[in-house]
């Protein structure tokens, strides 16, 4: 540890540390637009000079590294002063149109103007102008005369998206940040470049023009898509949804999101909403109050568990519905004598639980390993964020390895790929596996012969401290996926690695945990999405879309004699008979369980749509009108407490017994395995597939729900 001196306080800080790292540490304030913690010291802007004795002129705080006793004065005169002639030079071009700026109220130049800026400007020439330029749906660059080049977005490409998208021509004052040849911005993480513009040149053109910033009520909610469980804070103005941007919480998203996190809001006031009750007569469909809906509902589900018993009833159930949902989901079908429900809508092999499959070590952990093998994944498109964390590990000397059907671009260096169909996955495994063992002088899980990019996967491996082997969604969805987990098991028995998986949703692992899936002679997804149900009840799923039968599944649940939809959208319109409007993630209250077995609760930011209801309290009435005993919950906590797998306490945690990705499944290199169905990244759900500016993306226009190469 150093310490140095600053503003007459002594600050201990690590060596190598930055006079910026001391005064963060201390407290103190220095002004600043080109620095942010998460990129790297450029140095541009000059904004932080500050005066350090012994130094003839002032020191960019950010880039100056502290050294033994040095005394470090950030408000006395000389550093004022050159404080604010910077922000004089700075303000020379930028356009005095704070009025109508979207950043207006949030704007990084506004707040420090305020307190080094002049009340007026000695320079009375032109001011420049930028050229408009249109880089795709999502950010606008409609102003870019505003931009004072602190390469904040610039280095956020490089750095934590992976693609230099933006990039500063020319010099002086002629310089500009523009993409490459015109170009658009298509990286899965690019809304971060609005939250970290410090000024109103990036801005969100969904947004654009719609609110100020003052006029938004700011709640915090957690992310209902993907499985990292990213913490939000939704902005609201009049019962609406206007903007959503990112919480800050180091063990899971950092500061960052998901475009699909930040964008997916539009769909929830969108006109494919469902509003109000409706029931199919005579082909068409008609509006109606709940308790007529629900008795319609309630006197089907009656009629044909009597005619044809309770095992010709079931659910499909969405994994991103919130614990709560997916529990009372479990104990409706419990009490009315089936046991057919199951969440795995796109997986090819459905073998008996042995245990909540999660990602077997924490989020955070996967900025610091040293090796990792990841196995069926396109990793940047389905877990944006968990490839951003792998990204840093790579940047500081990871040894990324991959398994895989196509070359995909994960925006960072992949060491070692084995690229082959996916019913070679196991194999690809098994030589990896043979590799280890004849390194070890062990014997193999099977036989296999290891070639030379399976001898330094193995390597890899088998070196450092930190390292981990990771299941993507195509692994999950195999149809060997039990061979699968198992040589992965063996392999990380053998070197001392993690494993476990990505998983798919925002709520996989939860609805493991409450047992969302068929007991003992129950019928699991892929029966039941064949046609072998009299009664069906959707939860917030699409079988058309989010299960691997596609459009099979129309067909199939067409023959049911009722087909009960409850989902947020107007959904399943084809084959259903009722529609019931339930709340998405922004009107009700839940948890998710995030892929490393967090639990997170949030609470409803806007009242609910129209006649809309959420799902806990619609499955309660339900419930209750079949004399369905144990239903008598009046809030969501209330459902919560009723979950065996969860331990109250300061934090909400998964019991630690209820996670695992152990298996005792036996390995069969030799099976016959079909293309694994996976969501394409604008895809995963019914919220951003409705979502229109994420369907004008690059991403949109190229992946649907798709299958990986055979």
């Amino acid at each position: 540890m150093i310490e140095i001196q600053l503003d007459g306080r002594k600050v201990e800080i690590a060596e190598g540390s930055t006079v910026m790292h001391a005064a963060e540490k201390a407290g103190t304030f220095i002004p600043h637009f080109c620095y942010h913690k998460k990129l790297s010291i450029s140095a541009n802007c000059r904004m932080c000079l500050v005066d350090i004795e012994k130094m003839p002129k002032p020191m960019p705080a950010c880039a100056t590294p502290v050294t033994q006793g040095m005394i470090v004065h950030t408000k006395n005169d000389k550093a004022i002063k050159a404080q604010q002639s910077v922000m004089e030079f700075l303000l020379i071009n930028h356009p005095l149109d704070c009025p109508i700026c979207d950043q207006g109220g949030e704007c990084q130049l506004q707040d420090i103007a305020v307190g080094y800026g002049a009340s007026a400007s000695r320079y009375e020439e032109e001011k420049r102008i930028v050229a408009v330029k249109d880089v795709g749906p999502l950010i606008s660059m409609q102003e870019m005369t505003r931009c004072i080049h602190c390469t904040r977005c610039v280095r956020f490409g490089q750095e934590i998206a992976g693609v230099m998208e933006l990039g500063m021509s020319q010099r002086g004052e002629h310089s500009t940040i523009e993409t490459f040849l015109g170009e658009t911005i298509d990286s899965e993480l690019s809304g971060n470049m609005i939250d970290i513009c410090p000024v109103g040149a990036l801005t969100s053109k969904p947004f654009r023009y719609s609110a100020r910033t003052w006029e938004l009520s700011r709640r915090k909610s957690i992310s209902p898509h993907d499985s990292t469980g990213a913490n939000l804070i939704v902005q609201v103005k009049s019962n609406r949804v206007m903007r959503v941007v990112p919480f800050e919480n180091e063990a899971v998203n950092e500061c960052w999101i998901a475009d699909r996190d930040r964008f997916s809001y539009e769909a929830l006031n969108g006109d494919e909403r469902l509003t109000t009750p409706m029931i199919k007569q005579g082909g068409q469909w008609k509006s109606a109050d709940w308790p007529t809906a629900l008795e319609y509902v309630a006197n089907g589900l009656r009629q044909i568990s009597a005619e044809h018993g309770a095992s010709s009833l079931g659910a499909l159930v969405s994994p991103h519905a919130t614990l709560e949902e997916l529990h009372l989901s479990v104990k409706l079908m419990q009490g009315l004598g089936s046991t057919n429900i199951d969440h795995r809508l796109r997986n090819a092999e459905f073998p008996a639980p042995e245990g909540a499959r999660y990602l077997g070590t924490a989020i955070a952990s996967l900025s610091n390993l040293q090796s990792v093998l990841v196995v069926g994944s396109h990793l940047r498109k389905e877990h944006p964020l968990f490839a951003q964390r792998i990204r840093q590990s790579a940047r500081k000397g990871c040894i990324v390895s991959s398994i895989a059907s196509g070359h995909d671009d994960w925006a960072m260096p992949v060491a070692h790929q084995i690229e082959v169909p996916a019913a070679q996955w196991v194999q690809a495994l098994a030589s990896v596996a043979a590799a280890v063992a004849a390194e070890k002088g062990v014997q193999a899980p099977v036989q296999a012969v290891a070639d030379d990019t399976a001898v330094a996967i193995a390597q890899a491996l088998m070196a450092g401290e930190h390292k981990a082997i990771l299941l993507g969604n195509a692994a999950a969805h195999h149809a060997q996926a039990s061979s699968l987990l198992a040589l992965v098991q063996w392999l990380a028995d053998q070197t001392g690695a993690s494993f476990g998986y990505l998983t798919e949703a925002a709520n996989t692992v939860g609805a493991q945990l409450v047992g969302a899936q068929p007991a003992p002679g129950g019928l699991h997804a892929g029966q039941m999405l064949g046609g072998a149900l009299k009664a069906v009840v959707l939860l917030a799923t699409e079988p058309e879309f989010d299960s691997a039968a596609g459009a099979q599944a129309v067909q199939a649940l067409g023959k049911a004699q009722m087909v009960v939809s409850l989902n947020p959208f107007k959904a399943n319109m084809a084959f259903c008979d009722v529609m019931l409007p339930v709340a998405p993630f922004t009107e009700t209250s839940g948890t998710f369980v995030n892929a490393e077995g967090r639990a997170q609760s949030f609470h409803a930011v806007v009242q609910p749509l129209g006649e809309t209801r959420p799902a806990w309290k619609v499955l309660r009435v339900l419930a209750n009108m079949l004399n369905v005993p144990g239903f008598d919950f009046t809030s969501s906590e209330e459902v919560r407490q009723d979950i065996a797998c969860l331990v109250s306490g300061e934090t909400l945690l998964v019991a630690p017994d209820r996670l695992g990705n152990r298996t005792t499944a036996t390995i069969n290199p030799g099976g016959h395995a079909g293309a694994p169905v996976v969501a394409g990244i604008y895809q995963l759900d019914g919220i951003v597939r409705r979502a229109p500016a994420l369907q004008l993306t690059a991403d949109a226009r190229l992946t649907g729900t798709q299958e990986v190469a055979a």
